[in-house]
């Protein structure tokens, strides 16, 4: 058969649970599609059980997430905030509408993290804050991350959009910061279009995340029963998703393990039927430090440099696999320029990084046959 009669593998196709199409149903005919109805506190209670998260508000978006992070931190313009440069573009666009200063520090060469070893060099007397991405879910270094925050008296913040399921030393990530975001977006392993949470582990954050999430009122309180009305009483937005959005999640979350059971043979046969190839070819595989269990959110090479890296995406392309690279430097993008800085020494492994990685389709329903496909596509590129 000609490769062109084949069907495309995507990069990615969202799993359908299988109580997903009752639980929406249910919340359209129970009438409370708003938020905080009885699906968003159900997703919430799973999202406390998988991360240890003191509490948790389901949000629009990963970036709304961060975005009442900024609110919370109370930052002021100038303030400077540690994070990776790569990275999605939201982790930076969340402190810097707050007026704050991203401080982009360059990542790891191995998983791709933020480079512990660069972060201290970067603190000023204007830092504020350090925000960790576990890439591909993969841990960053939070013992020496931790450390360095608690000297120098920084709140430590988890993009954790990869990360859900994923674990460091045995403790789940999205439970070492004061805060984490999560995301639900279609991409994710766990999924309902779009969608967030916020994970508060510090119970002193509470309250005033509840005003912020519900427009600046104290309308939480008031469906509590703590106060006779609702007023407006800070600053906020309206961060708060449907309960429809909160059943497709439900389900979806209920569905975890089996989502992450195969999520994670399809990394394996990859790791595994790529192994050799990789090694031929001077290709770099997915790095997972001792101590670290990834989600397997992402599966990825480094291909030896643009032009190969732009070479097998084509290559596998013609043959009906649909692949793609990932985060450009943030620290020389336009915005990045503009509203941010960089460390000292910039971000040279950031640069390298952007331009050899290539993601390979990661989907829970990807079929033995198509994986092959993908593994046997893969094997048949020569190097230019």
């Amino acid at each position: 058969m000609n490769t062109t009669d084949l069907e495309t593998i995507p990069l990615n196709r969202p799993h359908l649970s299988a109580s997903e199409l009752a639980y929406l149903a249910e919340a359209v005919r129970g009438g409370s599609t708003s938020g905080d109805g009885p699906f968003t506190r159900r997703a919430a209670a799973l999202l406390r059980e998988m991360t240890g998260a003191c509490h948790v508000l389901l949000t629009t978006s990963c970036t709304h997430a961060l975005e009442m992070s900024a609110i919370l931190l109370d930052l002021r313009p100038g303030d400077e905030v540690i994070m990776p440069s790569f990275t999605f573009m939201s982790t930076a666009n969340a402190y810097a509408l707050r007026g704050a200063v991203p401080m982009f520090v360059d990542c790891r060469p191995d998983t791709l993290n933020l480079d512990e070893k660069l972060v201290e060099a970067a603190i000023t007397e204007r830092t504020r804050a350090i925000v960790v991405v576990h890439y591909a879910g993969v841990a960053c270094a939070m013992e020496a991350l931790c450390a360095i925050a608690g000297r120098h008296g920084l709140a430590l913040i988890e993009d954790n959009a990869h990360g859900l399921g994923g674990s460091y030393r045995g403790r789940p990530l999205g439970s070492f910061g004061g805060m984490a975001a999560q995301s639900f977006h279609v991409t994710k392993n766990v999924q309902c279009g779009e969608g967030g949470a916020l994970l508060l582990n510090d119970t002193g954050l509470i309250a005033d995340a509840e005003i912020i999430r519900e427009k600046g009122t104290d309308r939480s309180r008031f469906f509590r029963g703590q106060v006779d009305k609702y007023r407006w009483v800070g600053i906020g937005s309206s961060y708060l998703p449907s309960d429809v959005l909160a059943a497709q999640l439900t389900s979806q979350l209920e569905s975890f393990d089996g989502i992450q059971l195969r999520r994670h043979a399809v990394w394996r046969r990859y790791h595994e039927g790529l192994a050799d190839w990789a090694a031929r070819h001077g290709v770099s595989r997915p790095t997972v430090p001792d101590g670290c269990a990834h989600p397997a959110h992402l599966y990825y090479l480094l291909l030896p440099d643009l032009r190969n890296r732009q070479g097998l995406i084509a290559h596998l392309a013609a043959r009906g696999v649909q692949a793609a690279f990932h985060y450009q430097p943030l620290h020389s993008a336009p915005a990045g320029t503009r509203y941010g800085r960089v460390a000292e020494g910039g971000c040279p492994v950031t640069e390298q990084v952007a331009d050899r990685l290539v993601r390979l389709p990661l989907y829970a329903d990807l079929s033995e046959a198509g994986l092959t496909r993908v593994i046997n596509a893969v094997r048949t590129y020569e190097m230019s």
